[in-house]
């Protein structure tokens, strides 16, 4: 018979099992004592950290993970991250089964994407830990985003590579280029572009461009832009960088500029150009590859667009020195050429004077001295005074010092002769009141004032037409076709003298420049409210430095050592060069526009290369068509719809 236990020993047997009972508690609590400061590290980490299982879902990540990558625990728990970039999915998932099979640790620099779509440069550091019999193994990722210290790296990388590559590339389009490069590079874009404000024309260009396909980079050059089609037209107002994320919200302006480009922008990224005291553009990258520009791309963009901005800054100083400097080199040849032709023309008239002097004193030997020597030696005095200055011509052109001679005596010599000529005159031919009268007459004549003369209503074909006739006596020797055009046109108001000498003035240039058997048009047209006559010369043209010169006054277009002076119409006739300036003052007098456009013959390129005179006579030409497409000058003067005459315009 069983022993009923005592309630004492029951007692005890309860005590006894309450405390096996406490030992796993006590262990379950140290455990969760445990788990809450292994949750308290993890939670404290600065680097993202997640927990996975084998099949790629996630059973823990810290607040600093979802810091950096967006997603909440609540959002992934018993999921896989969506953070794999597609290229690199296949590659991770065999990355994993390596570790759960080799059981290794690894380290891995690779990318992944945000929950907002960006992409970061991380290095990952995985460990593999054993599972219990309940539960199975798990890998405990650290991540850690090196995205800034790559972008930093490669900011610099660039900036020096930028700096060593200035002095590499003298052209700024070409040194703007490869910067385009280098951004597009860096921010990950399809494209990058410099653009220019044309501060005259209020127009927008391209200057220097990267893009991913050259047949784009190579067309956006070829376009303007007004200032209102571009976003850069914005960023020039206000002076600040703009981030344009989604071009569809302003369609209207981006499907302009798309169009002119042959080329879809997505998004941009705009930082101004700026000078010392201006802006002169922005600098500009196209559709990002991965994600949204940010900030971080507007800072590197912005310190790269001061070294650009610095770039296009130098190379216009160094293009206006040397602009400047070709200036002074082609006035210098002007000057000295001016000079030579001045000295030249008072040489051979100062020459025939003093001959026909001398021979006219010879035939007056046989008179009384007294009735012709005191006009001669005044001619004489006079003569030598006009060689005394070609000879400081050319003591000017060797560098030789000569005396100047004081301006005043000079004037008052002028004076004491035109006082003597006129006395002489008069002499016993009247009271001293007529020659008051005369000296008062001739003062004005010289120095006075000049009538005003009315414009004239004329009708410009007519006129050139009527002058032409005029002219052509004047060049039958010469074998030259004017072909001539003259159609109807409004009437035009100003002096008929002034057109005169214009209309002249251009035929005989033409003429003289060009070779016998050559041809001349002669064309009167309408042009808007206004008429134009056009000459155009199929002759020797004109060098391009030689152009910029030829409206300034007695400067030949001919080489001084071939220059001669011939019959006026004559091929190279020569002259003082004083005709196109006059055409170009009454240009301003008469409010009408001139138009120069020439073309070297390209058998004869400089000025000291001689025409024959002949087209048959020339060694290049096979035939006219040659000699007519290799060279010539067209001028057009413009006469805009004139005003009601409301004052006198004065003749000079």
């Amino acid at each position: 018979m069983v022993r009923k236990a005592t309630y004492d020993e029951l007692k005890e047997s309860v005590k006894e099992l309450e405390k096996e009972v406490e030992k796993p508690k006590k262990i379950q609590r140290a455990l969760n004592r445990s788990a809450r400061r292994l949750g308290t590290l993890l939670d404290f980490v600065p680097y993202p950290i997640v927990v996975f299982n084998p099949n790629g879902q996630v059973t823990y990540l810290n607040p600093k993970f979802t810091e950096v990558f967006g997603w909440t625990f609540d959002e992934l728990k018993g999921k896989i991250i969506p953070f794999v970039p597609e290229p690199l999915k296949r590659k991770t998932a065999k990355n994993i089964k390596k570790l759960f099979h080799d059981k290794i640790l690894m380290d891995q620099e690779t990318k992944r994407i945000t929950k907002d779509g960006r992409t970061l440069d991380v290095v990952i550091r995985v460990s593999f830990y054993e599972g219990s019999k309940d539960e199975p193994p798990e890998m405990l990722a650290i991540i850690r985003d090196i995205t800034q210290e790559r972008r930093v790296s490669r900011n610099n990388e660039a900036i020096l590579r930028i700096s060593m590559a200035l002095p590499e590339h003298p052209n700024l389009e070409e040194l703007l280029d490869y910067i385009n490069s280098e951004i597009k590079k860096l921010l990950n874009s399809e494209g990058s572009v410099v653009i220019l404000l044309d501060e005259e024309k209020n127009e927008f260009y391209i200057l220097g461009a990267s893009y991913d396909t050259t047949d784009t980079q190579k067309r956006v050059k070829e376009v303007r832009f007004s200032m209102d089609q571009l976003v850069a037209g914005r960023v020039i107002k206000t002076g600040k960088p703009i981030i344009v994320s989604d071009t569809s919200k302003d369609i209207s302006l981006h499907r302009e500029r798309d169009k002119k480009l042959g080329y879809q922008t997505k998004n941009l990224l705009l930082v101004p150009l700026r000078t010392t005291n201006r802006i002169i553009g922005a600098l500009c990258a196209v559709n990002k590859k991965e994600g949204i520009f940010d900030n971080t791309d507007v800072d590197l963009l912005d310190m790269i667009a001061g070294t650009v901005a610095l770039s296009i800054e130098n190379a216009r100083v160094s293009e206006d020195l040397i602009k400047a400097y070709t200036e002074v080199t082609s006035l210098n040849r002007a000057k000295d050429k001016v000079i030579n032709h001045l000295s030249h023309e008072l040489k051979t008239p100062v020459s025939i004077l003093s001959g026909s002097v001398r021979i006219l004193t010879d035939t007056l030997e046989s008179l009384t001295e007294k009735s012709w020597k005191r006009n001669i030696e005044r001619i004489n005095r006079n003569l030598d005074r006009i060689v005394d200055i070609q000879y400081e011509v050319d003591d000017i052109m060797q560098d030789r010092q000569y005396k100047t001679h004081n301006p005043f005596s000079m004037l008052l010599n002028q004076c004491i002769d035109e006082l003597d000529v006129l006395i002489g005159e008069e002499g016993g031919k009247g009271e001293e009141s007529n020659i008051a009268k005369r000296l008062k007459n001739r003062i004005s004549e010289i120095f006075g004032p000049k009538e005003a003369v009315l414009p004239d209503e004329i009708s410009l074909s007519k006129f050139v037409e009527e002058r032409l006739d005029g002219l052509r006596p004047l060049f039958t020797h010469r074998k030259i076709k004017i072909i001539s055009r003259f159609g109807s046109t409004p009437i035009i108001f100003m002096p008929s003298a002034p057109l005169q000498k214009v209309v002249d003035g251009l035929i005989k240039n033409a003429i003289e420049n060009t070779p016998d058997e050559g041809k001349i048009e002669v064309i009167v047209q309408k042009k808007g409210e206004g008429a134009e006559l056009v000459v155009r010369d199929y002759g020797v043209g004109i060098t391009e430095d030689a152009q910029r010169r030829i409206f300034e006054g007695f400067f030949t277009t001919q080489d001084t050592m071939a220059y001669s002076s011939k019959r006026p119409f004559d091929f190279n006739a020569g002259g003082k060069g004083a005709d196109l300036l006059r055409m170009k003052i009454f240009s301003e007098r008469y409010n009408f526009k001139v138009d120069m456009k020439s073309s070297r013959c390209r058998f004869i390129p400089n000025e000291i290369d001689a025409c024959p005179g002949k087209i048959s006579k020339c060694n290049f030409c096979n035939n006219k068509k040659d000699c007519y497409n290799s060279g010539g000058t067209t001028f057009s003067f413009f006469f805009p719809l004139a005003p009601e005459r409301k004052r006198p315009l004065t003749e000079p």
